[in-house]
This record gives C-alpha cells, sequence and structure tokens, in this order.
C-alpha cells in the first residue's frame, strides 16, 4: 500500500473512522445520545468532503481493485445524505421508546461503508465482501427494537432470506470466476467479449452463473418474486430503519449491478435483458397491484417501494436493449429522487410517531391537514412525487427511465408502456392517503405532536431536494450521465 492507495481509499477510511469515534463516544458518556449524533453528522460532512477530493482525482487502488470514477463519487455521495437524513429522523423516534442512539448511528455508518466498498469495487470478490458489510447491518437495524415482536419477526425473515440470498449470489460468482479465470471486472468482460465474439453457444455452466447472480441481486432489491421479506422487515423494524432499508440497501444493491451487470456481464447483454424486462414488469405490477389493498401506511410503503424497483429495471433494460447511455442515466438519476421523496415520506410517519402507541395505520392521517397542516403538507409533497406528479423529482424520474425506453425500442418499449400503465395505478393509494389526510376526520381528540429541530431540519432538506430536482434537474443530470459513461466504458 502506498500514499497514493491511501488517498484513493481516504472516504472508504474516514466512514470507518466515524463509526469508531463515535462508539468511542458512547464509551466515554453512556447513553448521551446529543455528542453521538453531533460526532455521525460532523463525521459524514468530513466523509462528504473527502469524497469530492478523491473524486477530483480519480484512480485505482490494490492493483485495481476499488476504482475511484464519476460513479463511486456520486454514490458515496449520495450513501452520505441517505445516513444524514436518516439520522435526522431518528433521535425523537429512539427517545421515546427509549432505543440508543449511538449504537443506531455506528451500525448505520458501518453499513455505508460497505455501500461505498460496492460503488468502488472492481472484483467480484470485493463487490461480495461490499455487500455483506452493506446488509449484515441491516439485519441488526430491522430488529433494533428487540422487545417488539414484529420487529424480531422481520429482522429473522430478513436474516434467513438475506443469508440464502447471499449464498446463490456467492455461487454465481463462482461459476463466473471458474469459467473466465479472473475475479477482476475488466477481465471477466474482456474475456466474455472473446466468448461473444467466437462462434461458440453460451455454456450452460456460464448460464447458470447468469441465474444465480440474477436471482441473489433480484432478493437484494427486492424485485418480485423475491420479495417476501420486504413487507414485514418495513412494517416491523423502527420507522427510521424502515426508511433507511426502503432506500439505503437498494441504492447500494443497484450499485452492485452496474459494476457487476454492466461492467462484468456487459458483453451478455443480449443473454440478461429477456429476465430483467421480465423482472421489471412482474415487480412494478405485482407492487402496485398489492400496495392498493393496504391499510397500514408502512406496509403500503413496502410495496410501493418494490413497484419503484421495477420502475428503475426499466433503466437498465433500456441500456442492455440499445446500448443508449440514458438508460443508465435514468436509473441513477432515479435512485437519487426516490431516496429523497421516500426518506421524506418515512420522516413524517417517524413524526407522527413520536409518541408510543401511534400506528402507522392509514387512520392515523386521518384529518391531519387540520390537526398538523405543516405535516400534511410535506407528505403530500412526497406523496405526489412517489406518484410521478410535475414539478416534482419523481415525475423527472419517471419521465427520463420511460423515455429512455422508448428510444431504445423492442422489449424496453413495451415495457415503458407497462410502466406509464403502473404510474397511473400507483396514484390510487398514494392519493388515498392524501384524501384522509384532508377529508376526512381526526380519530379522538388530537394531541399536538411536539417536533424537534432537528427532525425539522430533515423533512425540510428532503422536501426541498424533492422539489429542485423537478424544477431544476439539469445539473443532477450532468452529473449522472458522467457517472453512466464512466460505468459504461
Amino acid at each position: 500500500m502506498d500514499s497514493h492507495d491511501l488517498a484513493t481509499i481516504a472516504p472508504l477510511a474516514a466512514a470507518v473512522l466515524v463509526a469508531a469515534a463515535i462508539i468511542v463516544v458512547d464509551i466515554i458518556r453512556p447513553g448521551a445520545r446529543t455528542p453521538a449524533l453531533v460526532v455521525a453528522l460532523a463525521g459524514l460532512a468530513i466523509v462528504a468532503a473527502a469524497t469530492l477530493v478523491a473524486g477530483s482525482n480519480p484512480g485505482d487502488a490494490f492493483g485495481g481493485a476499488y476504482r475511484v470514477d464519476a460513479l463511486t463519487t456520486f454514490l458515496d455521495l449520495l450513501f452520505v445524505a441517505i445516513i444524514a437524513f436518516t439520522l435526522l429522523f431518528a433521535p425523537d423516534y429512539l427517545a421515546a421508546r427509549g432505543l440508543p442512539l449511538p449504537e443506531f448511528a455506528a451500525v448505520l455508518i458501518f453499513a455505508m461503508t460497505g455501500a461505498m466498498l460496492i460503488s468502488a469495487s472492481m472484483d467480484l470478490l470485493v463487490l461480495f465482501l461490499g455487500l455483506e458489510l452493506m446488509v449484515l447491518p441491516g439485519y441488526l437495524l430491522a430488529g433494533f427494537a428487540k422487545r417488539d415482536a414484529l420487529s424480531t419477526e422481520g429482522a429473522i425473515k430478513y436474516f434467513l432470506l438475506g443469508s440464502f440470498s447471499s449464498a446463490i449470489f456467492l455461487f454465481g460468482l463462482a461459476f463466473v470466476w471458474g469459467l473466465t479465470g479472473s475475479t477482476r471486472i475488466e477481465v471477466v468482460a474482456a474475456n466474455l467479449s472473446a466468448i461473444v465474439a467466437g462462434t461458440a453457444p453460451l455454456s450452460p455452466g456460464l448460464a447458470m452463473g447468469l441465474a444465480f447472480l440474477t436471482t441473489g441481486v433480484a432478493f437484494k432489491i427486492a424485485a418480485v418474486p423475491f420479495h417476501y421479506w420486504t413487507p414485514d422487515a418495513y412494517q416491523g423494524s423502527p420507522t427510521p430503519v424502515t426508511g433507511y432499508l426502503s432506500v439505503g440497501p437498494k441504492i447500494g444493491a443497484f450499485a452492485l449491478i452496474l459494476r457487476l451487470f454492466v461492467g462484468a456481464l456487459g458483453p451478455l447483454h443480449q443473454e440478461w435483458v429477456g429476465p430483467i424486462v421480465v423482472l421489471a414488469t412482474i415487480t412494478m405490477t405485482l407492487g402496485n397491484l398489492v400496495a392498493i389493498s393496504q391499510d397500514n401506511v408502512k406496509r403500503m410503503l413496502a410495496y410501493s417501494s418494490i413497484a419503484h424497483t421495477g420502475y428503475m429495471l426499466v433503466g437498465l433494460a433500456a441500456w442492455a436493449s440499445s446500448g443508449r447511455i440514458e438508460g443508465l442515466s435514468g436509473l441513477i438519476f432515479y435512485g437519487a429522487a426516490y431516496s429523497f421523496m421516500n426518506l421524506g415520506a418515512f420522516g413524517v410517519v417517524a413524526a407522527l410517531q413520536r409518541r408510543r402507541g401511534v400506528s402507522s395505520s392509514i387512520d392515523t392521517f386521518a384529518g391531519l391537514g387540520r390537526t398538523e397542516p405543516a405535516l400534511a403538507f410535506l407528505m403530500t409533497l412526497f406523496l405526489l412525487s412517489l406518484t410521478g406528479i410535475p414539478p416534482t423529482a419523481g415525475f423527472f424520474a419517471k419521465a427520463y427511465v420511460i423515455l429512455a425506453a422508448v428510444e431504445a425500442g423492442g422489449p424496453a418499449g413495451i415495457l415503458a408502456v407497462i410502466a406509464v400503465l403502473n404510474a397511473a395505478l400507483a396514484a390510487f393509494y398514494y392519493l388515498r392517503v392524501v384524501v384522509f389526510m384532508f377529508m376526512r376526520d381526526p380519530k379522538g381528540e388530537p394531541v399536538p405532536l411536539l417536533k424537534s429541530g432537528i427532525l425539522k431540519v430533515g423533512l425540510a432538506g428532503t422536501a426541498i431536494l424533492t422539489i429542485v430536482l423537478g424544477l431544476f434537474p439539469g445539473p443532477l443530470l450532468q452529473v449522472v450521465e458522467g457517472a453512466a459513461r464512466a460505468i459504461a466504458s
């Protein structure tokens, strides 16, 4: 390891040190929430600064196994933002239930280091290590309310199915490694290009490896029919954890898809585009259909999250069908827009549940427009963005992936039509919550909510980003196009 390697991995090293610093602060001041939160947020600011510095001088480290490029820089900053907003939404909720904030923050940042490792990985084994480092803390967070039976049940399901999917994914990596002779992504891509250029058909071993990899990744992004863990894990987890699980591991898994399927398996795109089209179709359709029947808002947002996985897969299918960079750009932009609007929606749910005993039933939102107009307005904004109503970030995100699919034509063009129909279908259950907030009487005597300043900052930040990315998407589009070119090349 030389000085160049150290400079390249500085953001990842900084994130590890921040998590360790939180643990040290908790040892010095046991149970103190404010010092741990200050260290966590200040540390995330340092990680973001280190990411920008490293991104200004892109390069490889450790013999090419770790790469900093435009994609790495963008995803690392997005991961930092996701963790920061989660920490802003968590203190009130955790304090009301006696759950420890320092442990929560440390585990959350350790999960972020796994996502950062995935975004920079140029080696199959490093990709797998990053994946496990990201999902293992997720199992802990899902069961963070250990005295809650629903939380324990969701965590066990998440852990068991996640472990099976990791094993399946590892089998797929082993097949690809054995048939290409290398774990380096660039070497794998070169060897697969040679196979595609020749006259030999796709070998059964390689086809099996593709099947294992697709199945393992489908579990991580909660694509149908590998989504069984999602509703129970989301409903049972503490609400700030649910917000994180709905975006953090999902964006990390899509980072893995970009590095693996676009980077390493890109030469075989004609072989795996068909399964991706099928996955996208059934994922967005079933997610929306089941969400319609849900009376629990957290569970509804869980199935909504499944549907949004399908929309993001539309961008991947568009690239695989035609090689157009717009498909990847749309996928990356969608990931950023979805992160902020979905975190904001769960932030509102967490604000309502600041008092113990408040459920996430849709009846809880009845009359919110009169009792808490600010929260009702914010929830409406986030739900409209999730629906895809202009001028929010969600509208432009959907428009970008759908237009990319239309331009790609073929199966992706059909997928674009399906995505439009599903977006219209989703409006029913999103707007149903809005109807409850503004057109139903509150249940019982309304109790004023005491919202802390840090929660207000989080809600304001996600709301501003949801609006700004819808009104002025140009600057972010330039950034994501650079990130897409970095991976496509």
